[in-house]
């Protein structure tokens, strides 16, 4: 604990120490922070002058600690946070979203240069995506649904922005403990309007667990043609993914072998024993195309196209799908601006189509058995959108609808009595949002916003695990309130935001488990999520002079009682119970510190309450505190980078589980996390 104190404290320390060159700093210029621009509504303003929860992080910020996955950059968000059960079996949770989701990534839209990632059943494959592809990242939170449909999570929005790369090679090769290997080369070219950019990525890992061996191999090419009148956008890849699944454990055989694999119980077989694993390999590919038709008008259009094999040897059976999506996306969007005055009207349409062939066999040691069932499952996703936006002076109100429809048809081809589809509607389902805006100052913004939200069960957990398909499980939904200030303070060295929520969900959609461990879904009554959120972020010292040449620290908070309301199962009674799989608080503090002959450091602090792992709240994951560090330096010979990087993770050496598997069968709730651990590697820039 007197280590978590000084690590708190040090940013206060150092910025008594650099007072003196900080307040000279401040002196030049208006702003010492970096703009920071939001998309997410079709229009490039600046983050204060948002009315929504939304998180931007940049390129710089995805790459500060461990670049193998997404995860330590998430994290760094207030209110979000993304789980790893075992090496690339990824999970994310905004505002505790992830409270139906055992596995996967769903209740959460992601767009690639407003190219759907997300397909019509509701699911995302988001480990098919590298860092290293992405540029930056903007993280929209809570209901969206006025422009981005189905989803009460929120939104993520992948941007890559090839058109601002230069003509660069780039080649990276790094390792560390558990033999893990990551290699990526990149080739940037831009010529006249055609920028063009190609990668090729390989991961691997035996992991910390048993059965916990990854691979990983993406070939990806993006392409884009820009004039003044038109801007043409391409995206392509092959991934090839494997990942074992070691399974949960309980507390007992955790704290007794915590990298031990989930052992076999009864007749049922433990995960090496059965092989457990995932195999998905992906074909993708989209476009996106906006034509200036004048200086108010522009249309924008986006195809997607992508094609999935995915294979599963689980502890019961082997499940193998086959699956084909597709996706359009178009809008238009007017905007005029007079003095002091402008106004914003945005309106469009989204079609989102799935089709899976789902087959399960039994499995013999990793190997295809018996068929148990072969089932066709096809999926429909479309809703129309519109938004009028108008500014008056400091104010900026914001209205918008959609109006949302998901159908599921579905027919088991291996059972006779299945002669017509059984079909599933959820339609015509109205989702406004309302906000309100006003710049208190140049620096300082007040908002205040309702919207409702819905998300209707996935193909996941319509077909889950149990083999069985459930018709009967009904959207959640609910209305969202909430209000925040943000801006700028310290002559624009301090950017801070502070925001508070109340989300009632309605119809909650929780998970089970059988007697053989395998997940169903059911509706659970409602579910109270009220949080407050708080980001800062500082720019202490930018000097070019002295040992300490730059120095930044941030934090992030969030808090997040929630409780179950109206809640029962079987005669039991869970009213009032802490919601499975949210942790109370969060709080991740980080400090950046630059120093002569371009060295630098970066170090990263995650503190985690304990978390429920069950409905009846009668055990908790423990709390934890995560230490990270990273330290490197940049070699530069004219046109030639070189930089070098070292890191750690959890360098207290923690033993905790970063992925719970909430109200599992036999309370095997656990995925440990790797204990302390390190890497190491270089990036070459020409």
């Amino acid at each position: 604990m007197r280590f978590v104190i000084l690590f708190i404290l040090f940013p206060v320390f150092v910025q008594v120490s650099a007072q003196q060159d900080s307040l000279q700093l401040k002196q030049h210029g208006d702003s010492l922070l970096p703009e920071v621009v939001v998309t997410a509504f079709q229009s490039a303003q600046n983050w204060k002058n948002v009315a929504a929860a939304v998180a931007v992080l940049s390129n710089q910020d995805l790459n500060k600690q461990n670049t193998q996955s997404f995860l330590p950059a998430v994290n760094a968000v207030a209110g979000v946070r993304m789980e790893e059960r075992s090496p690339s079996s990824y999970r994310v949770a905004i505002r505790g979203s992830s409270l139906r989701s055992p596995f996967g990534f769903r209740n959460i839209k992601v767009y690639w240069d407003a190219i759907p990632l997300s397909d019509g059943g509701g699911n995302t494959y988001i480990n098919l995506v590298n860092v290293s592809e992405v540029g930056s990242m903007e993280i929209l939170k809570g209901p969206a649904a006025s422009m981005y449909g189905a989803g009460t999570g929120g939104v993520m929005l992948l941007k890559a922005a090839i058109q601002d790369l230069p003509n660069q090679l780039k080649a990276e090769v790094s390792g560390g403990t558990y033999n893990t290997l990551n290699e990526f080369v990149q080739w940037n070219h831009r010529q006249q309007d055609f920028s063009s950019s190609i990668q090729q990525v390989h991961q691997q890992s035996d992991g910390y667990r048993q059965q916990s061996v990854s691979r990983k191999d993406i070939l990806q090419w993006q392409g884009g043609w820009h004039t003044r009148q038109q801007s043409l956008s391409l995206i392509a890849f092959y991934t090839d993914l494997y990942y074992q699944t070691p399974g949960g454990l309980t507390l007992a055989q955790m704290l007794k072998n915590p990298q031990s694999a989930r052992p076999a119980s009864g007749t049922i077989p433990g995960a090496v024993q059965a092989k457990a694993a995932i195999y998905n390999k992906t074909a993708f590919a989209g476009l996106h195309h906006t034509v200036q038709w004048s200086n108010s008008w522009y249309t924008e259009s986006a195809v997607m196209l992508n094609h999935t094999t995915f294979d599963n040897p689980f502890l019961t059976d082997y499940e193998q799908r086959d699956e084909t999506n597709t996706g359009i996306k178009a809008q238009m969007v007017y905007y005029h601006h007079f003095g002091e005055y402008a106004v914003q009207w945005n309106t469009g349409a989204e079609w989102l189509y799935n089709h899976s062939g789902i087959n399960d066999y039994g499995n013999r040691y990793g190997v295809k058995d018996t068929v148990q069932f072969k089932d066709n499952v096809y999926a429909n996703q479309w809703f129309a959108f519109t938004q009028l936006q108008v500014q008056v002076k400091r104010l900026i109100l914001d209205a918008g609808i959609s109006l949302n429809n998901q159908l599921y048809r579905y027919k088991r081809l291996t059972d006779p009595k299945w002669l017509q589809y059984a079909t599933t509607n959820s339609e015509d389902i109205l989702t406004p949002r309302f906000s309100i805006l006003y710049r208190l100052s140049n620096q300082v913004s007040w908002y205040a916003l309702v919207s409702k939200g819905f998300s209707p069960p996935s193909l996941a957990e319509l077909h889950p695990a149990d083999g069985l398909f459930h018709p009967d499980l009904q959207p959640e939904y609910g209305w969202n309130k909430e209000t925040g200030i943000k801006g700028y303070l310290l002559h624009n060295t301090l950017w801070f935001d502070l925001g508070l929520y109340d989300f009632e969900l309605q119809q909650s959609i929780v998970s089970r488990n059988n007697a053989a461990g395998q997940a169903y879904f059911v509706n659970a009554g409602s579910i109270s999520e009220k949080g407050v959120e708080l980001f800062v972020r500082q720019l202490v010292l930018d000097g070019k002079n002295g040992l300490i040449r730059t120095f930044n620290w941030q934090s992030s908070f969030s808090y997040q009682p929630y409780v179950f309301n109206n809640y029962k199962q079987g005669t039991s009674t869970y009213s009032g119970n802490k919601v499975t799989g949210v942790p109370e608080y969060v709080w991740v503090s980080s400090v950046e510190l630059g120093f002569a002959n371009h060295f630098y450091t970066n170090i990263s602090m995650n503190i985690n309450s304990e978390i429920p792992v069950n409905d009846a709240n009668d055990e908790y994951a423990k709390a934890y505190h995560l230490l990270q560090v990273k330290c490197g330096k940049m070699i530069v010979k004219g046109k030639l980078t070189i930089h070098v990087f070292i890191g750690g993770d959890n360098l207290l050496n923690e033993v905790y589980s970063l992925g719970n598997d909430i109200n599992a069968a036999g309370r095997r709730y656990y995925n440990t996390a790797a204990t302390r651990n390190f890497y190491g590697g270089v990036r070459i820039t020409l």
